[in-house]
């Protein structure tokens, strides 16, 4: 065995565990959370965990032995069946994270509207449109029997034998539409929400700035080192504000394009993609399933106070009481309106 291939192997076990026990958390936190049940976006990231979490004990085990054996792992149906749930998981769980974007972006955008704009029933209308939205492309993929071991990413899935030259024009618009209404449009909808709360957030940051400034400046006694850290903290919470939004598109962008790219580029006849390229960028797919419940959930406040209670609990030790939390705001936590929803 050769030191990149222990190395992908290594990553993906690592990648595998992580993601399991991070979206395993999250969902144990909605369990013993009532407060948390009753958040909206609280759909839209089960949907997400849900995906995370089948993707870890699907598919990435059959790429472990893939990568391992050189070799279709557990035999031709089995593949088919990892590949249709790949195809499925995958643009189920990029659709949440739109979900996800829209609901912040109405959220922000329009918050005395929010509970009229996003309620439970328009919640389980999206849910069950990104359901029906990555069937159409796994069943299509089934049907069309272009779903198999792939040699270059190692796994099972989109896939295009070499005896099927026939069928090439077909796969190729298949595979283009099927990245453009996965990857594009997510990458899309989340570019547009994310910027708009953005916007919306510095537009916040400048009516405080300025009412800050104006009632520092009524207080002629105040001590400058006092001023000088209000306007610290105003900038600090702005600059916190386009972190997030960074985070919750570059981490988007960074795991996925890759794959996306290659899938593209290996359409052109006159391209080859190495394996070793192709199975990296496969395991930088598999990476945002394990990055998921720390950018939406895992560092918030209110899922931290859940899980710590949990763990407390199972210790034996003093916790928190789940109610003196329970008053949060639908999105995040009670600091959640207008601009804090994102810093």
């Amino acid at each position: 065995m050769s030191i990149p291939e222990f190395l992908l192997e290594v990553s993906i076990v690592v990648i595998a565990v992580v993601s399991l026990v991070t979206n395993l958390s999250v969902l144990l936190c909605f369990t013993q959370s009532a407060d948390l049940r009753s958040h909206v976006p609280g759909l839209f990231i089960l949907n997400l965990c849900f995906s995370n979490i089948l993707l870890a004990i699907i598919n990435m085990p059959s790429t472990f032995l893939g990568v391992a054996q050189s070799t279709k792992p557990f035999g031709h149906l089995f593949c088919q069946a990892a590949s249709f749930a790949e195809t499925f998981l995958t643009t189920n769980a990029m659709l949440s994270m739109a979900a996800l974007g829209m609901d912040r972006w109405i959220a922000v955008v329009f918050p005395l509207s929010y509970s009229s704009k996003m309620r439970h029933r328009d919640a389980l209308l999206i849910v069950a449109y990104s359901w029906l939205h990555s069937l159409t492309f796994s069943v299509t993929q089934l049907l069309m029997d272009w779903g198999g071991y792939s040699h270059t990413y190692a796994s099972c899935t989109v896939h295009l034998d070499g005896e099927e030259r026939s069928q090439v024009a077909a796969y190729a618009t298949f595979t283009v539409l099927f990245h453009l209404g996965s990857f594009a449009l997510c990458l899309f909808v989340l570019c547009f929400a994310y910027l708009k709360v953005l916007r919306v957030a510095r537009s916040h940051c400048k009516r405080i700035d300025v009412i800050t400034v104006q009632t520092l400046l009524l207080l002629v006694d105040i001590q400058p080192s006092v001023k000088d850290r209000c306007l610290a903290q105003q900038k600090k919470r702005r600059q916190r504000a386009t972190k997030k939004i960074c985070i919750f598109i570059g981490s988007f962008i960074l795991c996925f394009s890759p794959y996306v790219i290659t899938r593209l580029l290996e359409l052109l006849p006159s391209i080859h993609i190495p394996r070793y390229v192709g199975i990296a960028t496969k395991c930088l797919s598999y990476a945002k399933s394990s990055t998921d419940p720390f950018v939406y959930c895992l560092l918030r406040q209110q899922y931290r106070k859940v899980l710590v209670s949990v763990i407390n609990r199972v210790l034996g030790k003093d916790h928190y009481s789940l109610s003196a939390y329970s008053t949060s705001s639908m999105l995040d936590t009670t600091d959640d309106k207008y601009i804090t929803r994102i810093t």
